[in-house]
């Protein structure tokens, strides 16, 4: 019963980053909402592996994190300017 109240909150914050990831004012708040639902996801995927009992999302989810990271860097750099 814990794991449906968790992925529910979860549920709720990641419609709060959707909509401040459609109706952000800037750019760099953007960019913070998505790396806020990129964050969400990794949380529910270690959740999914806690209620199932399966290390393979654990393996995921830190995959994903790694991978979510270095986009964020590669999106704050690029609007930075040193991309190019």
């Amino acid at each position: 019963m814990i794991f449906f109240y968790a992925a529910l909150l979860a549920g709720v914050a990641a419609l709060l980053a959707v909509a401040r990831l459609i109706l952000g004012p800037s750019v760099p708040d953007r960019v913070v909402a998505l790396d806020t639902l990129n964050t969400l996801v990794v949380a529910a995927m270690v959740l999914l592996g806690a209620a199932y009992s399966r290390t393979i999302y654990i393996d995921i989810a830190i995959v994903y994190a790694l991978l979510s990271y270095i986009g964020t860097l590669v999106i704050a750099r690029y609007l930075q300017g040193g991309l190019m």
